[in-house]
């Protein structure tokens, strides 16, 4: 007998690759951790660098906020420190006032080494060495006052005439360009000027006159 089975034939069933099994393993796991990074760190991190940009732009609005406050103050202490040297120069000069003790002073002064005279500030930077001075009214710093000595002073009025003698010419320049750059004086003009000789010893010397006004 012939037996014919006309149910269809079941499919069997479809085996799984075990080569493919750690590589599956391998993806789940890298993708559980990326989703651990993105979770615990690269949030956070995320998170950290949006609120350090808001106080960063917090930071600027208050450095703008007080650079808009402060703007002008350079210009306000420039503004202070030319009052405050008007202010010293004024006092400087108020502080010189002119009496026949205080002339006879600054002449000591003027005559003694490394002394220089009472001068303002500008008169100062024009007999210096610096950019603002002035070659007409610059002082030889070396020059020695024991090479000039005075013979009489004179104050008539407040003109003055002051005579003496000195080793040479550039003595009595240099005397001269002192008592132009002191506050004390005024209109200083040295005339006069001759080589005598002295009556005991027979020495030469420049015999000199300076005149002009005190400051009264």
């Amino acid at each position: 007998m012939i037996k014919i089975n006309l149910l269809p034939a079941r499919k069997p069933k479809r085996q799984s690759d075990p080569a493919m099994r750690p590589l599956v393993i391998g993806v789940v796991g890298l993708l559980a951790a990326i989703g651990l990074v993105i979770t615990f760190v690269d949030r956070p991190r995320r998170s950290e660098l949006a609120q350090l940009d808001r106080d960063n732009t917090d930071l600027q609005q208050e450095i703008a906020g007080k650079r808009d406050k402060l703007r002008g103050y350079p210009e306000l202490l420039a503004a202070e420190a030319e009052a405050e040297k008007r202010a010293n120069s004024i006092t400087h000069l108020a502080q010189a006032k002119v009496v026949p003790a205080h002339v006879l002073h600054e002449l000591g002064e003027i005559l003694t080494e490394h002394h220089l005279p009472t001068m303002s500030e500008d008169m100062s930077k024009k007999t210096g060495n610096g950019p603002d001075s002035d070659p007409n009214k610059r002082f030889q710093m070396d020059w020695d006052p024991t090479h000039v000595w005075l013979t009489s002073f004179v104050d008539a009025g407040g003109a003055f005439k002051l005579e003496g003698g000195a080793q040479g010419e550039s003595d009595v320049t240099q005397l001269s360009k002192r008592l132009a750059a002191s506050v004390y004086f005024m209109d200083v003009t040295p005339s006069g000027g001759q080589r005598v000789a002295d009556a005991s010893s027979g020495l030469q010397y420049y015999k000199f006159q300076i005149s002009g006004k005190v400051a009264y």
